[in-house]
């Protein structure tokens, strides 16, 4: 009598562009630890061979050096497309390139999954919604954007991509995925990327004064970057029929001189607040609705402020140690 055959499960070739970044990188570890092949693509603009060091070694995991300006012909069953520099200091330091990565990135990266058939999900960003007249921020916002700004090339590129998505899904039928990322944080973190939350945990454990720009009224929210990469991958999972968008973020809200008092209480620090003039088109208020992301992905972020800062406070004071 013939054995039933064993169900043996099927992994995938999974490309993360941007995997050497903050959350791809973590993306790709969890992807590696779920049994896929992992391949790994970016520019190490912003980017770092040490986030990515330990899986260098796995037979599983395979680094492309390249920029997704440029085509990449590889055979692969899903892209998550998280290339682009994502700080304000990143971003505006080559505003045209940041848009070229927006736009000529996805146009081969779409172009890349309309070829071998492959899902792809499109990183996009809260910062769509631009400095919303709405509050908290629903997928059904289409935001307050300023087209010419000093940080356009980063918010109207985002929404390029997110254009771009939507018409190959309709024209040529490519299996799309988009999510709205919302402030994310944790190990990882470029200590010089200027974003807030990396800016006050170094800045304290230095014990330097910690600079607020504005006056501290603003509000942002922050999620653990576990519950960030959780997140995409369940929607990744969903079914061909939910394409996004999505938010991404966790609802907590908090003001800047909240976050940058939790941070002096957490690591001790004796460094002071200090006030600078607020930004251009610096949103006043971001929170995420993310009743879609619960109802569709069955996500939500489990991790709160308190112990996420922990962690991404250990991260740096060892980073911080080591210098």
């Amino acid at each position: 009598m013939r054995k039933k055959d064993l169900h043996i499960p099927q992994h995938k070739t999974i490309l993360v562009t941007g995997g050497a970044g903050f959350i791809g990188s973590h993306l790709c570890e969890r992807l590696l630890k779920d049994g896929n092949e992992v391949i790994c693509m970016d520019n190490f603009f912003t980017g770092t061979k040490e986030n990515i060091r330990n899986f260098l070694q796995d037979p599983h995991f395979e680094l492309i050096r390249s920029d997704i300006v440029h085509p990449v012909f590889v055979e692969v069953d899903e892209i998550y497309n998280l290339a682009c520099p994502a700080s304000p200091i990143h971003y505006q330091y080559n505003p045209v390139k940041t848009v070229k990565t927006n736009v000529m990135g996805s146009i081969n990266m779409l172009g890349l999954a309309k070829r071998v058939k492959a899902k792809i999900l499109q990183a996009s960003t809260s910062e769509v919604y631009g400095n919303p007249n709405v509050h908290p921020q629903k997928e059904t916002y289409w935001g307050n954007v300023n087209p010419i700004g000093i940080r356009s090339c980063y918010d109207e590129g985002k929404r390029c991509a997110e254009t771009l998505f939507f018409d190959y899904h309709r024209q040529n039928k490519v299996r799309i995925k988009v999510v709205r990322i919302f402030n994310t944080y944790g190990p990882r973190m470029h200590p010089n990327d200027g974003r807030v939350v990396s800016n006050f945990i170094v800045q304290a454990l230095k014990g330097i004064d910690i600079t607020i720009y504005g006056d501290g009224s603003q509000t942002r929210s922050f999620c653990y970057v576990d519950d960030m990469v959780n997140g995409l991958i369940s929607m990744m999972n969903t079914d061909d029929e939910f394409i996004g968008p999505v938010n991404l973020g966790n609802p907590g809200e908090f003001t800047i001189r909240e976050l940058a008092e939790k941070v002096i209480d957490l690591t001790g620090s004796k460094s002071k607040i200090i006030y600078n003039p607020l930004p251009s088109d610096d949103p006043e208020r971001r929170r995420p609705d993310i009743s879609l992301a619960r109802e569709k992905l069955g996500w939500t972020p489990g991790i709160e402020l308190e112990s996420g800062l922990k962690k991404t406070i250990h991260y740096f004071d060892q980073i911080l140690r080591e210098k």
